[in-house]
């Protein structure tokens, strides 16, 4: 079953949100989008893919920022990448073209406003709108780039690196420089313990690239360098 939020009512800004995020599209495009979208409003946290869920809509993101993840079996989180605003989920397009139950989680970063495109105008897009198909064909590039960053950042990067990576590339997708939760949420997307991310963050502060208080990191020191 698919996760849906309730519906927002902003026909009358559809137009202006559409042409702000993609100026490149053909009109005709933007009315097909506006009319067969199903437009969202999700909170923070709030999922918006399952894992194993079988996908009939897939999301483009036109405010906020979402994270795309991987679980492995112990429920231990692995991020991937982030999704912008006027950016496509590649990993739920492939699954919709392979008719496939998603592979990935996407959980929203922040408050966020998404469109729910129908699967079945994935291939129709494609052949009638040129704009369509390369919009995707650079998502697909763009997450294939990102994911090899990310297998080369596990394989070939110290732990302490890979910290300062995640609060850096949070600061590119939210503009955020604070992180609001605990040393556990960022072990499970780093996909490392507690203790290892407890002691890296030590090390940070004693450096002055990051201030630890009670439920939250002040990361503004790295994003000002």
């Amino acid at each position: 079953m698919e996760l849906y939020s309730k519906q927002v009512t902003v026909m009358d800004e559809w137009p202006d949100i559409l042409n702000k995020r993609f100026p490149f599209f053909e009109k005709e495009l933007l009315k097909e989008i506006q009319e067969k979208g199903f437009l969202q409003e999700v909170e923070r946290d709030e999922e918006i893919l399952q894992e194993g869920q079988l996908i009939r809509s897939f999301p483009i993101v036109l405010k906020g920022a979402v994270r795309v993840v991987r679980n492995d079996a112990d429920g231990r989180e692995l991020l991937l990448y982030y999704l912008n605003a006027g950016e496509v989920c590649s990993m739920s397009l492939i699954c919709c073209v392979g008719q496939q139950q998603s592979n990935v989680r996407a959980i929203a970063e922040q408050k966020s406003l998404i469109v729910r495109i129908p699967v079945e105008y994935i291939d129709r897009w494609m052949v009638q709108f040129q704009s369509w198909k390369s919009y995707l064909m650079n998502s697909y590039r763009k997450r294939f780039d990102e994911l090899l960053e990310t297998i080369d950042s596990i394989a070939f990067s110290n732990m302490d690196e890979r910290l300062e990576k995640f609060f850096r590339n949070r600061f590119q997708a939210t503009g955020e420089k604070v992180f609001k939760g605990k040393h556990q949420d960022i072990a499970w997307q780093l996909n490392t313990s507690r203790e290892v991310v407890s002691r890296l963050l030590k090390k940070m502060e004693q450096k002055g690239l990051v201030r630890i208080y009670r439920g939250r990191i002040d990361f503004s020191m790295l994003t000002d360098r």
